[in-house]
């Protein structure tokens, strides 16, 4: 973005980089998205002691409960999944899981919360940042979180032997599109209700039927064939699936194409929607 015609733009001090007296140069889009990160980066180093629960300690509760209590069980009675140890099977799923919910969480609260409570989106408007600087800041800031969080609990599973592949490092990009996946249109849902009683009905009635129903802790083949079609229109059924492929280094062949494309294509439908709602809600 150049200046506008008729102003003159100051040079910079080749000594300490800063601008001189005089009009300062419009941002340019990388320096306004920055901007937008700046503010929740701040917030992040304030307030990460108290994400340590809901982020790092529950995955790993269920890896103990589900993964090694559970698997213990399943692999004496029934040999595994698969001939596959069960903390195998369910530990990929469990990843895939915990990003989805990890984006999913931060979408709720937190966006109604700049919209509703403190508006610190309206400020952030305020300022020439716009819409989508606004939506892509927050939304990197939570990529990283989501990077952050799934790398360190695939190192903590992998003390337990949970992973048969070093390809499950591939895990990692997975986890950062399946939380996408849920955060974007989340984001769009945040900016178009008034009261967060809905978030309520979303976990109670969307996250957790979606988490049964997906293949995370038992194989979809083990679903009635009439509800199967459910878990296929989820971004998450699509998650444990790349990711549990991932962790035994197997290549899921054209399929791979197909749900890394449902992942992408959600995120992308998210995107539209949320653009949509917040222009609708901060600009009208």
């Amino acid at each position: 973005m150049g200046a506008a015609p008729g102003v003159t733009v100051p040079a910079a001090d080749r000594a300490t980089g800063r601008l001189l007296a005089g009009p300062r140069p419009p941002m340019a889009r990388g320096e306004r998205v920055l901007a937008a990160m700046e503010h929740h980066l701040r917030v992040y180093r304030r307030t990460w002691r108290g994400s340590i629960i809901s982020r790092f300690l529950s995955p790993l509760f269920f890896l103990a409960a589900m993964g090694l209590g559970l698997g213990s069980l399943v692999d004496s009675s029934a040999g595994g999944v698969g001939g596959q140890p069960y903390l195998q099977f369910v530990v990929p799923g469990i990843v895939a899981y915990q990003a989805a919910l990890l984006g999913f969480g931060d979408a709720t609260y937190p966006v109604l919360g700049y919209i509703k409570w403190n508006r610190m989106y309206s400020a952030t408007l305020s300022t020439p940042l716009g819409v989508t600087e606004v939506l892509l800041g927050h939304l990197t800031v939570l990529g990283a979180n989501l990077v952050v969080a799934t790398t360190i609990f695939l190192a903590i599973a992998a003390v337990f032997g949970s992973f048969a592949s070093w390809w499950v490092l591939l895990a990692v990009p997975v986890g950062l599109l399946t939380g996408l996946a849920f955060a974007v249109p989340t984001f769009a849902i945040s900016a178009s209700i008034r009261t967060d009683n809905v978030f309520g009905i979303l976990y109670r009635f969307v996250l957790t039927p979606v988490l049964l129903f997906s293949g995370t802790f038992f194989p979809l083949e083990q679903l009635p064939l009439w509800i199967r079609p459910l878990a296929w229109v989820t971004p998450l059924w699509h998650g444990v699936v790349l990711t549990r492929h991932a962790a035994v280094g197997q290549w899921p062949g054209w399929m791979g194409l197909v749900h890394l494309g449902v992942l992408v294509a959600v995120i992308a439908l998210g995107w539209v929607l949320a653009h949509r709602a917040f222009t609708r809600r901060l600009l009208s």
